[in-house]
């Protein structure tokens, strides 16, 4: 029988790790638009020319292409960075990573000379920073919010301070990480989103996402809380197994690995959390910017 991975398909029969069912081979996601990858693909290229990579002009043009497609989308709903299947929305975090993909682009004509629309490009990053600060967050709660008018949390908001799009002693980027402190935080780890409240396509509940976990401890290392950064760091360490590796998930009522095993987004969470905690030079200021918070009327983050 050939089966073609691009389509989901569920073998009713079979049976995973401890009996767990059923299983799937493919991927509905492929299906989906997911707008923060552009940002992700973005900032990637730009870091690997900061540090020193040789340069490709045909990866410049690829850029400068999907740039021009971003353009089109960016202000339309997606499926988000957790790929939901409740149905495409105006997602805060896609929104933050599209401003990402232009705000690399415009750092990436200023530093390194690669030619583009700049000033179109610094006009589509000033409008998504704008719309994002209006519309996701949440005046009455103080705190930004997973989707657009809609009061749940998501832990990707975590990473706002991270990617430079706020500085990290804005009152919004603080109150943000006590809000997900209060909502998300579950002993001692951090949940996605509540399963409860996001419509996700799936059922309730699910174990603490390890990937979150450290996003929280780089919150912490960001605002100032280096000893709950660190204490947070130690209790997400000790949860490898016997060859030091993580799953997706941790079950915090059965204290065991849970999920995606070996899990690539956890361990690549490991090492950046390590990578801040041993380095003069906090995320924030390696991936965005170094520049002191603009007045008022500018966006964090721009030249």
């Amino acid at each position: 029988m050939r089966l073609d991975r691009h389509v989901p398909l569920l073998l009713r029969h079979a049976r995973q790790y401890e009996n767990s069912k059923p299983v799937r081979i493919g991927n509905a996601a492929h299906t989906q638009l997911q707008l923060d990858v552009y940002g992700e693909l973005m900032d990637a290229l730009y870091q690997a020319r900061r540090g020193g990579l040789r340069e490709n002009k045909r990866a410049w043009a690829v850029q400068c292409a999907l740039l021009e497609h971003l353009k089109s989308i960016w202000s339309e709903p997606d499926e988000g960075i957790w790929e939901v299947r409740g149905g495409a929305k105006h997602f805060t975090y896609s929104k933050i990573m599209a401003w990402v993909a232009y705000d690399r682009a415009v750092k990436s004509a200023a530093e390194f000379g690669m030619k583009g629309p700049v000033e179109e490009w610094k006009a589509q990053r000033a409008a998504i920073h704008d719309e994002v600060c209006r519309h996701g967050y949440d005046e009455e709660r103080k705190t930004f919010v997973q989707v657009y008018g809609e009061p749940q949390l998501d832990a990707s908001l975590l990473l706002i301070p991270a990617v430079g799009f706020l500085p990290p002693e804005d009152p919004r980027v603080i109150s943000t990480v006590t809000a997900i402190e209060r909502e998300l935080l579950q002993d001692g780890f951090v949940r996605r989103y509540d399963t409860g409240s996001t419509k996700d396509g799936l059922p309730p509940g699910e174990g603490m996402f390890l990937a979150c976990s450290f996003w929280l401890a780089d919150a912490y290392h960001l605002i100032g809380r280096d000893a709950e950064a660190k204490e947070l760091f130690e209790r997400l360490l000790a949860l490898r197994n016997d060859v030091g590796l993580l799953s997706e998930e941790y079950d915090t009522s059965r204290r065991g690995l849970v999920g995606n095993f070996p899990q690539a987004f956890s361990h690549i969470a490991l090492v950046n959390t390590a990578h801040n905690l041993t380095h003069r030079e906090k995320p924030s200021e390696h991936r965005g910017s170094k520049k002191a918070p603009p007045s008022k009327g500018k966006e964090a983050g721009s030249d």
